[in-house]
C-alpha cells in the first residue's frame, strides 16, 4: 500500500461524503432494500426520483426513454452475468451454468476481444446463487452487470502495462482487469473508507497471493493522483461517482434521495476533476476510459465534450468495434460519437445503463 499522506479534500467539496453519496452501488442497494414475500424481491420506487427522470430521459432518449423506464422500474426483469474466476477455475460450475442456459458474452470465434476471461450472460431475468466470502479461499466467480466488462474490454490493456483503476469499489472491473492481461503494476484506488475495505475484501476473494504482489490498494483522492503520481500510468479506468440510475430510483429514505437530486449538479464538476488529474497521471502515449452507470448527459458526453475541448494534448479514441461488437448482446444508443457507447437496457437485454468513452493522451508538440 502506498505510505502517502492523504491529501484534504478540495475547496467547496466534500469528497469522503461525496463518494458514499455518489457511489452507493447496485449491488449494496438491492441488499438493502430486500425484503422477502413470497421468495421475491420487492422494491418500492421513489417517486419523487422518478419524476425527476421522467423529465429529463424523455427529453434526451425520446421514444427509448419508455422501454429503458419499463426495465429499469421493474427489478424482476433485472440480469446478472457471472464472471468465472480462472485462478480458481471450477467446470462444474461452468457445467452448471450452461444447464441453466448461460451463455459466453463474447465466444472465442466471433470476438475481437482476448479469450482470456469468461463471462457467462443469460437472457432470463434473476441471478446465479453468491458466493460469500471466507478469508483464505478464493471464490469461483464474481456477478456483476454484463455491460461493466465493456469498460475494461475497451481499455485494453496489454501485458506488463502500469494501470490505474482510479474509483475502483466494489472491484469488479478491477478483476476483470488482471483476468484481460497480466499488468505489471494495477494499482486500485478507492478513497471512500468503507468502500475501501470492500475492495479490499473484493480482491482477496478472487486474486491468488502470487499475484497480489502485482497490485497495489491505495486510499488516496482521486483527483489528487496526477498531482501524486504524474505520468506513471500506460491506462486509467475512471468509472467515476454519478447518479447511479438503478439505485437511485429505489432510494429507500426521502430525505437522502432530495438530497441526492439537489446535489446532481455537482456530479459533472466531480468527474471532470477526476478525468483532469486521470490524463496528469498518463504518460503521453496512454489511454484512459471514463464510465459511469447513469443516462444523464450532463454526467457522460458533456463531460467528455468538455474535456476535448478544455485538454489540448487529450484526443478521442474511436471505438466503433467494441459498439459492432457489443451490438449482439447490448442495446446501443445511436446518437453518440465514435469514442463513446451507450448501453441502454430493454427487456431481455437489461444490462447497464452504462456509458463509456475512450481518450488518449498526446504531446502538445504533435498536435497540428
Amino acid at each position: 500500500m502506498w505510505l502517502l499522506r492523504r491529501p484534504g479534500p478540495l475547496p467547496g467539496i466534500n469528497p469522503h461524503s461525496a463518494a458514499r453519496q455518489f457511489r452507493k452501488s447496485h449491488s449494496s442497494v438491492l441488499q438493502e432494500l430486500k425484503t422477502k414475500s413470497g421468495g421475491k424481491l420487492q422494491k418500492q420506487i421513489c417517486q419523487g426520483v422518478l419524476s425527476h427522470f421522467e423529465k429529463q430521459y424523455s427529453r434526451e432518449l425520446g421514444e427509448a426513454w419508455n422501454s429503458v423506464r419499463r426495465v429499469l422500474t421493474t427489478p424482476q426483469c433485472w440480469q446478472y452475468a457471472v464472471l468465472l474466476n480462472p485462478f480458481h477455475f471450477s467446470s462444474e460450475v461452468e457445467n452448471d451454468l450452461l444447464s441453466k442456459d448461460y451463455r459466453l458474452l463474447f465466444p472465442e470465434s466471433s470476438s475481437c476481444f482476448r479469450p482470456s476471461f469468461k463471462c457467462y450472460i443469460t437472457s432470463a431475468p434473476g441471478r446465479f446463487p453468491a458466493q460469500k466470502h471466507r478469508a483464505g479461499r478464493l471464490k469461483e466467480y464474481y456477478l456483476l452487470n454484463a455491460a461493466s466488462v465493456l469498460a475494461v474490454l475497451a481499455l485494453d490493456i496489454e501485458n506488463g502495462e502500469k494501470v490505474l483503476d482510479m474509483c475502483a469499489a466494489p472491484g469488479g472491473k478491477s478483476i476483470a482487469t488482471l483476468q484481460y492481461a497480466c499488468p505489471g503494476l494495477l494499482q486500485s484506488n478507492e478513497y471512500d473508507n468503507l468502500r475501501s475495505n470492500w475492495l479490499r475484501n473484493t480482491l482477496e476473494s478472487f486474486i491468488p497471493e502470487s499475484l497480489m504482489n502485482l497490485v497495489i490498494i491505495s486510499q488516496l483522492d482521486g483527483r489528487q493522483i496526477g498531482n501524486l503520481q504524474p505520468e506513471r500510468f500506460d491506462k486509467v479506468l475512471v468509472d467515476a461517482p454519478c447518479s447511479n440510475d438503478r439505485s437511485w430510483l429505489f432510494s429507500s429514505d426521502i430525505q437522502q434521495a432530495t438530497l441526492r437530486l439537489a446535489q446532481r449538479k455537482e456530479l459533472s464538476a466531480v468527474q471532470i476533476q477526476l478525468l483532469r488529474s486521470a490524463i496528469k497521471a498518463l504518460h503521453p502515449g496512454g489511454s484512459l476510459v471514463y464510465s459511469t452507470c447513469t443516462l444523464s448527459k450532463a454526467e457522460n458526453s458533456d463531460v467528455i465534450t468538455h474535456i476535448l475541448d478544455t485538454c489540448s494534448n487529450v484526443l478521442p479514441v474511436d471505438i466503433s468495434t467494441i459498439a459492432k461488437s457489443a451490438s449482439k448482446e447490448f442495446t446501443l444508443a445511436s446518437d453518440v460519437q465514435q469514442h463513446e457507447l451507450l448501453i441502454l437496457p430493454e427487456m431481455g437485454r437489461a444490462w447497464g445503463p452504462m456509458y463509456i468513452s475512450k481518450l488518449k493522451k498526446v504531446s502538445t508538440q504533435f498536435l497540428v
